[in-house]
């Protein structure tokens, strides 16, 4: 028996409203709960379809009562499955978001790219290659 039912991932950001205008307005993750619930939020949870992702400022105090650590180079990397990632990418930049990698079909069968969230962390963008481009690359 499985002790886990599923996962929740928290990022901790240094602005809780300028992450919200990547991942919800940008993205499209829904909010389904924010605290405190007026005013400036310190913590939100987001949805994605069957997906869900935490945003708490890095210096919102945890209930377990620990400190957040210091964080340094690259504590998080956001995979996300996109429709089409060229679209995506094309739109993600108009908004003056940062590409890190353009779109580009990997031998795995996969349209990889790569942008910045406001917090300087990579996220992974992904879609099936057309079978065209899977075919040249086997």
């Amino acid at each position: 028996m499985t002790a886990v039912r599923s996962s929740f991932p928290i990022v901790y950001v240094d602005d809780v409203a300028r992450a919200l205008g990547f991942y919800r307005d940008l993205l499209g993750f829904r909010e389904a709960y924010r605290f405190p619930p007026e005013g400036e939020p310190g913590y939100v949870a987001l949805e994605l379809d069957a997906g869900r992702l935490g945003l708490s400022r890095a210096d919102w105090p945890g209930p377990h009562g620990k400190p957040q650590r210091p964080v340094t180079g690259r504590p998080f990397e956001l995979c996300l499955e996109a429709v089409g990632v060229d679209a995506l990418v094309d739109r993600l930049r108009a908004a003056g978001v940062p590409v890190l990698s353009e779109p580009a079909d990997q031998p795995w069968g996969e349209r990889v790219a790569f942008v910045e969230d406001p917090d300087g962390n990579p996220v992974h963008l992904r879609a099936p290659a057309a079978p065209a481009s899977i075919e040249s690359t086997i």
